[in-house]
């Protein structure tokens, strides 16, 4: 091999490591997102700046927790559309909506709304089946778009409803799954329809002049005259007059359409735990069951006002979507529930993760560029440029990570999506820890790709959940102390595993295309850093199963019972051993530590993931999306594997060669 062949190898290897990561960007992320045109909504105009940062900041309940309006679009939005923003214009310009837009014209101008891309299709066939023509296999649609075969769709997924739910062939799942996206988008729509229609007083109009409407407020301020007439009579055993009975079956409707959508009024006593929907306040005051009627009447009467002016001024709706917002803000600071709601909406508006997505992209690309051109002037700049870009990706996802813990008022390791994100911001810091020890540039080029790939596999995961993360957790995982110790200290056992695993694909990739040039130094400080790496996945999983088995013995009664979970766990601990043993007792050399380090990496993916799919044990969570990328996990690390093991063949028969065409040149000296 020429002195030149580790350079264009390197250029090479870089290239396809490239080539890699655009593919996974591109399957993760692009080629999971339907295609289409941008829709045109006819005298479309978007809301004002000012307007949005009021909206955003209003609290709901959801989940089972107090929230700013701004993650309730987001996630809702999520799981309607598939992202976080759509397209849309007025025939000349083009407008951008994030979700609490979107939102605001759904609930504001349903107008408008109901000509949004709202709806992912991925299926068209779906749409065929209830005579709605489609525009290709995969696209989205607006409400208006469906509407001439929804009677029919709901039909189906009635149908459909009755097959159990894991016998569903796809077209019945998203049938059903569609269905009731357009229900939930339809009290979105219809949510603040007694505000902008009230209640019709029957031939209360003379000389052909429309009777009147009044506000639901008016009618709620009147509920006990209306029971009473009701109570009397019932009590002398004559029928409800035609009048009173028009006008409640007009506030029943009314209230029904505001029932679900936005649970967005707090109690009104702090002794009350149930945050009501506009419907429900409603109807709590026409049944007389309501605590303080007179608040509730109030803030009946403050979401009228707002729709009064919502269409013509926007003055004068800024001005009461204000006092709307104050009035339930107010209620929910006596609650101690709005703590949280405004960083939360900030953590949402900074986008961290993808701006740390961007920054490790960045320093992906100057990696590859300072692997590719060696130790000089050039590398040793574009290592700066590396660590540069890394430690700033590694710092955004800190702030993130400290944000969501101050919002959640735990630690940042509850669910998968939490465990992704802690490995992935953990194994680029472990990453750097390592390079500032060894200096060989290796473990530094490694933790922007690590980062990359768990930052997107995060997000691909949210896109497939389309659910909020900060949400409550089950009662089995609600424990700081546990949280704390044991589900911290497994986690970063994870990520030590996966970590050790990463560089050892590498070592793997850099002996088999002799990129390495021979640097028999190089090649040492990776193994003794997944030596090290190995070491400290055994304690910390050891320590973390130990921990483990102790929250189990205080909530389950049991320190173990060979739950999948825990067997994971065992496996990690019982393989880790091994190979260390192994290392040890000199049964396995560099290219044995590596092999073994990269079958690592499928033991911790089956306890960190995959053991939630089984759908047993007391460890079963409920996670659903990701199914697929487990398995395409393991096919990765099988490739790995596989590719390294020709390597060493071809390292094993190069030794042989060298050793047979030295011992004629030793016994010739001898003989001489």
């Amino acid at each position: 091999m020429s002195p030149k062949s580790p350079a264009v190898g390197r250029w090479i290897a870089a290239v396809l490591v490239f080539a890699g990561l655009l593919a996974v960007m591109y399957n993760l992320v692009v080629d999971n997102m339907p295609k289409g045109e941008v829709t045109e909504v006819k005298d479309y105009t978007p809301w004002s700046a000012e307007t949005l940062k009021i909206a955003e900041t209003i609290p709901v309940m959801d989940g089972g927790r107090v929230k700013p309006l701004s993650t309730f679009a987001g996630f809702t939005m999520l799981g309607l559309h598939g992202a976080r923003s759509m397209k849309v214009s007025d025939g000349e310009n083009e407008y951008k909506l994030k979700p609490t837009a979107w939102l605001l014209d759904s609930v504001f101008r349903p107008h408008l709304a109901v000509h949004h891309p709202t709806f992912r299709i991925d299926n068209s066939s779906i749409l065929e089946a209830v005579g709605i023509t489609p525009r290709g296999r995969r696209d989205r649609y607006s409400y208006a778009d469906l509407e001439e075969g929804r009677e029919k769709l709901i039909e189906r997924a009635k149908a459909y409803e009755q097959i159990p739910s894991d016998d569903r062939n796809p077209i019945q799942r998203q049938t059903v799954d569609l269905a009731y996206s357009i229900r939930s988008y339809e009290a979105l729509l219809g949510y603040f329809g007694f505000a902008r229609f009230g209640v019709v007083m029957r031939g209360s109009g003379e000389g052909g002049v429309s009777d009147k409407r009044v506000g639901l407020s008016a009618m709620m301020a009147t509920a006990p005259q209306i029971r009473q007439q009701l109570q009397q009579s019932q009590k002398e055993g004559l029928p409800i007059s035609p009048h009173i009975q028009d006008l409640l079956e007009q506030v029943l409707d009314a209230a029904n359409f505001a029932k679900f959508g936005l649970f967005m009024v707090p109690p009104a006593d702090t002794d009350e735990d149930v945050w009501m929907s506009a419907g429900n306040v409603i109807m709590s005051v026409m049944t007389g069951e309501a605590n303080h009627p007179e608040v509730k009447i109030g803030d009946i009467d403050a979401m009228e006002a707002m729709i009064r002016v919502s269409e013509n001024d926007d003055a004068a709706f800024r001005r009461e979507l204000t006092a709307m917002r104050d009035r339930f803000v107010e209620r929910a600071e006596e609650r101690g529930e709005y703590r949280a709601v405004p960083m939360e909406a900030g953590y949402y508006r900074a986008n961290w993760f993808l701006n740390a997505l961007v920054m490790f992209l960045i320093g992906t690309l100057t990696a590859l560029a300072m692997w590719s051109v060696g130790q000089n002037k050039t590398g040793r700049v574009l290592s700066w440029a590396t660590w540069g870009f890394t430690g700033i990706g590694l710092t955004l996802c800190l702030i993130a990570m400290v944000q969501r813990s101050v919002i959640m008022l735990r630690p940042p390791v509850g669910n998968l999506y939490d465990t992704i994100i802690f490995i992935g911001t953990t194994g680029v810091l472990l990453s750097l820890v390592i390079e500032s020890m060894s200096r060989r540039r290796f473990a530094l080029g490694m933790a922007p790709i690590i980062g990359t790939l768990l930052i997107v596999l995060s997000r691909r995961y949210e896109l497939g959940d389309a659910a909020d993360h900060m949400n409550p957790l089950v009662a089995v995982l609600d424990s700081n102390f546990w949280l704390t110790t044991h589900v911290i200290t497994i986690t970063l056992g994870y990520s030590a595993g996966l970590l050790a695993a990463a560089l050892s694909c590498g070592y793997l990739v850099l002996r088999t295309l002799g990129l390495d040039g021979g640097d028999r130094d190089l090649r040492r400080a990776i193994s003794r850093a997944v030596y090290g790496t190995i070491c400290l996945t055994l304690f910390l999983s050891l320590a973390g199963t130990v921990l483990g088995g102790i929250w189990a013995n205080y909530s389950w009664g049991r320190f173990w019972g060979w739950d999948p979970k825990e067997n994971g766990a065992l496996m990690i601990v019982l393989w880790t051993l091994v190979i260390l043993h192994a290392r040890l007792g000199g049964y396995i050399k560099e290219w044995g530590l590596h092999f073994a380090s990269v079958f690592t990496a499928c033991i911790v993916a089956f306890s960190w993931w995959h053991v939630n799919f089984l759908g047993v044990g007391l460890h079963n969570y409920g996670f659903t999306a990701g199914k697929s990328a487990i398995w395409v996990f393991y096919g990765v690390m099988a490739g790995i594997f596989l590719f390294g093991l020709v390597g060493w063949v071809i390292d094993r028969m190069g030794a042989g060669t060298a050793k047979s065409q030295s011992e004629p040149m030793a016994t010739g000296a001898i003989e001489a």
